[in-house]
């Protein structure tokens, strides 16, 4: 079932101009001057570098920016802890742009009339809009595979619509225990369609999949929480708390889409904290795979190779932020790596095919949480192997009533916000926010732990003013280059063409930057707070950035002052003047 909008020759103008379908050809070749024009995965490219070589906006005349189309969004209907946030990343082939909402819902918009952003079809997938819901909903974006729309949905769905007419080509129910749902994007490669459980916070137990591009059948899963016996297992000391389970709600979701090497074919997934997350002494040890980058062969599922940043985390330092894959000289050698902002305030880069460690850097301006990083491991330097329970530079928190003060605040540095990389300049981007957090423990009795309810375990509360930056890393040499203060949190993405860098604000400007200086080029303030990152592309030779703005993009009372700023999910479009 879908919802037509019945606009004098809309229906016929759509079904006439069919495109191409998004094979692993047109995947793999996303980055080249035959794609160019298009956005057909969330990072731009598998590696989601988020970079567009296209420059017919650039510094020399991006001061000529004007708004040219906007399109309001629906998925407003409230659940859970209210109206969700608008985190998608557009999508855009041949014209045609599409885009889900808090919800998972697909929308496809005809842009070709370059004058205004036609709603083509909303796909109907039938999900449950009951308020009482306990989930935080959000949406990150769809993929395209084949002729099909892919979106993943809160409620463990993974569905596929028809890109030309918007019906249900199929529903698959992945997700099936209490409490597990989506809020990621799905990664397509070739014929799989790779997901993540994403609520991990409610007392679930992490995974990883890969279902049938064509049918949504289940080929493989990968637990970020390892089973009695299972490698990792060692490192979750559940017998000693009286409560041999703990592993099942142990949290170390999968929310935030992966990169892929297809040189190696491998994926590489974040994972989010150890739950509950404030309370190490409910689950004692290191608690493998949190807090980490697993490396998955995209086949199997088997893992390859992980790192996890901050063992035993008691901070809420989710890992699952993107993986950026690049290529760098460093001391003189020619590298595959992985780099990526740490929500932890720290920027790595990885050997991509081993794990290695390479090197770090902090990029926040203000970061307590540890003395520094081992230059042998890339662990936190007062990391101790034998230590059931980790005491980092801030101390513990503990259930005798020790609390720390943590920065940077528990939503990152950056958190999943969208980085993006300029592999012309070397450079790799991220904002995020600038500011710590006041950490205490609840104790909870196992027998009060119920799937599918948010387990804390204690509070993380904002400690004073939260404000916001932007950093550039050049990857090669391992220093910040370029940091730009913001009034907010940054609280969205960025995206790097050409020789700009672009970004939106929670108080509803969206910005555009030198790519080197981060000096502010041209603004314009749309009233939608920003929680999503901008994408760049081309229809009928003409160069266009479009993002989402809307929902909850305060980000949980960061910023208490735009308070008063009313959600309307939008969807807005940037071109030069003509």
């Amino acid at each position: 079932m879908k919802y037509h909008y019945l606009i004098a020759g809309l229906i016929a103008t759509a079904s006439g101009m069919a495109h191409a379908e998004v094979t692993m050809e047109r995947l793999l070749a996303a980055g080249s001057e035959e794609e160019a024009g298009n956005w057909l995965m969330i990072g731009k490219t598998f590696d989601l570098n988020r970079f567009s070589p296209l420059d017919q906006i650039n510094s020399s005349n991006v001061e000529g920016l004007r708004l040219v189309m906007a399109a309001p969004v629906g998925g407003m209907e409230p659940a859970g802890f209210g109206i969700g946030a608008m985190q998608t990343t557009p999508l855009v082939d041949d014209g045609f742009l599409y885009l889900s909402d808090p919800w998972g819902t697909p929308y496809k918009y005809d842009l070709t009339s370059e004058t205004a952003a036609r709603p083509v079809w909303i796909c109907d997938t039938g999900i449950d809009k009951d308020p009482s819901q306990g989930i935080l909903l959000a949406n990150r974006g769809l993929a395209l595979s084949g002729n099909n729309v892919v979106s993943v949905l809160p409620d463990g769905r993974v569905v596929a619509c028809d890109s030309d007419t918007g019906d249900v080509v199929w529903d698959v129910q992945v997700a099936t225990e209490v409490g597990e749902g989506f809020t990621n994007s799905p990664q397509v490669i070739g014929d799989r369609i790779i997901v993540g459980q994403s609520y991990g916070d409610w007392a679930t137990r992490g995974w990883i999949a890969a279902i049938d591009a064509n049918s949504g059948e289940e080929l493989w899963r990968f637990y970020t929480i390892p089973e009695p016996g299972e490698p990792g297992s060692e490192t979750w000391l559940c017998e000693q708390t009286g409560n041999p389970d703990c592993w099942k709600t142990g949290g170390g979701a999968a929310w935030v889409a992966g990169s892929y090497d297809p040189e190696s074919n491998l994926v590489f997934w974040g994972t989010g904290n150890p739950v509950p997350m404030y309370d190490p002494e409910y689950r004692p040890g290191d608690n493998l795979y949190t807090n980490s980058t697993v490396a998955l062969d995209a086949d199997t599922g088997e893992l390859a190779w992980y790192f996890q940043y901050t063992p035993g985390d008691y901070m809420d330092y989710d890992e699952v932020g993107p993986a950026l894959l690049v290529e760098a000289n460093i001391n003189g050698e020619d590298r595959k790596v992985m780099a990526r902002f740490g929500r932890n305030g720290i920027f790595y880069t990885l050997d991509r095919n081993s794990g290695a460690y390479i090197n770090s850097v902090a990029y926040v301006g203000n970061l307590n949480w540890t003395e520094g990083i081992d230059p042998k491991t890339g662990l936190p330097i007062e990391y101790d192997p034998e230590a059931d329970l980790q005491s980092y530079a801030i101390g513990r928190i503990t259930r005798a009533g020790d609390t720390a003060t943590t920065c940077p605040n528990i939503q990152g540095g950056t958190n999943f916000f969208p980085t993006a990389y300029n592999p012309e300049l070397g450079l790799a981007y991220a904002g995020g926010i600038e500011g710590c957090s006041d950490l205490s423990v609840r104790a909870v009795d196992p027998g009060d732990v119920l799937p599918g309810n948010i387990f804390i375990g204690g509070a993380g509360v904002n400690s004073g003013e939260q404000t916001g930056s932007i950093n550039a890393v050049d990857v090669a040499t391992n220093t910040v280059t370029a940091t730009l203060n913001t009034p907010y949190p940054l609280y969205g993405g960025v995206m790097a063409s050409a020789d700009l860098l672009w970004a939106g604000h929670m108080d509803g400007t969206f910005s555009a930057y030198n790519a080197s200086t981060l000096d502010e080029l041209w603004s314009m303030n749309v009233g939608t707070s920003f929680s999503a990152a901008p994408i760049t592309f081309l229809v009928n030779g003409t160069q266009y950035v479009a993002i989402t703005g809307g929902g909850l993009g305060v980000g949980g009372g960061l910023a208490p002052e735009l308070s008063n700023m009313q959600a309307a999910n939008m969807l807005w479009v940037f071109a030069l003047d003509s």
